[in-house]
């Protein structure tokens, strides 16, 4: 059986994803699953072993373009079995049904009954938290369920020292300030203090946080932020003796590498979208106003990280 996995544009979803492969995988074990997403997911599916093909996904998040759409499905027909539509959009739909593949499966989200012909109500308060939702496509949620865990490769350090211990920091988050913890920088002059060295991760558009982060610490840091991709992102984080990081992307690669990971949350609920590891330690001081899950603190006032202390996050470490 072969299956289409149409993905998720976010890292830490793709993360999540991995659970359902290996649901797929563990039921079926001879089903060849091949994943639709934006290229710059390619370095995560491939160190997914339960995933054949990275197959590219052209067209950017929110572009409609129904006849690229036509023409990508026609592409794909006669080649798989069984579609899986993770993300809840209209669009998402389209190219597993231009493709005609014969079983379709998705939630019902935007209008899409005539798209899907394995449809999904989605009740939100029985399944809160996000892989579930994407195992349960797969079928019944089963009792137990495998979390995701990345092979990761042997990363070039040359240039790097490992004979002392590494912290890595993250201190980034896409989604908007209110997910990003202020005190990164002190909490790495107090470990670079303790014989830690501290890496600093993120995309391009963490740059000028992190260099805020090293500023504190008159730049004893590693700053990697925009220095790495995210294949040697995913390899450096590998090597890591513990990451602190906010809820993020990379919150979710660490924990799929087994690290051991403090997942500051503020903004956001460690009940809808929790690190997924054993070795994993969440702190959220969950005050009234939380979670918001909003882009910037409404209420101007970011208790919900700034009551994070310092010392509550170290005593973790």
């Amino acid at each position: 059986m072969n299956i289409l996995i149409i993905g998720p544009a976010w890292i830490g979803d793709m993360i999540m994803a991995q659970a359902l492969f290996k649901r797929l995988k563990r039921e079926w074990p001879s089903c060849e699953i091949d994943v639709l997403a934006p290229d710059w997911t390619k370095p995560l599916l491939d160190r997914m072993p339960e995933v054949r093909e990275a197959l590219s996904m052209p067209l950017g998040h929110g572009q409609l373009k129904l006849l690229a759409r036509y023409r990508i499905g026609r592409q794909l027909r006669g080649k798989y079995d069984w579609a899986i539509v993770l993300p809840n959009s209209f669009k998402s739909a389209l190219i597993p049904f231009f493709a005609r593949i014969p079983k379709r499966t998705g939630f019902v989200g935007e209008c899409r009954y005539g798209l899907l012909n394995d449809r999904h109500k989605l009740d939100k308060q029985k399944y809160p938290l996000m892989v579930e939702r994407f195992v349960l496509l797969g079928g019944a949620l089963p009792k137990k369920y495998e979390w995701p865990k990345l092979i990761a490769q042997k990363p070039h350090l040359e240039n790097f020292d490992l004979t002392k211990k590494v912290l890595a920091l993250c201190p980034g988050a896409a989604f908007g300030p209110a997910k990003r913890w202020p005190y990164f920088g002190e909490l790495a002059n107090l470990c670079l203090n303790e014989d830690w060295q501290v890496w600093l991760f993120g995309s391009d558009s963490d740059a000028d946080i992190a260099r805020e982060v090293n500023a504190k610490t008159n730049n004893r840091c590693m700053d990697l932020t925009g220095q790495t991709n995210l294949a040697q992102t995913i390899d450096l984080l590998s090597v890591a003796n513990a990451v602190v990081t906010n809820d993020s992307g990379l919150m979710h690669v660490a924990c799929a590498l087994d690290r051991r990971v403090i997942a500051l949350y503020g903004s956001s609920s460690p009940d809808f979208t929790p690190p997924l590891s054993e070795h994993a330690q969440k702190l959220w001081l969950h005050i009234e106003c939380s979670p918001c899950f909003e882009r910037v603190c409404p209420l101007k006032h970011f208790n919900c990280m700034r009551k994070l202390s310092v010392e509550m996050v170290a005593s973790q470490l």
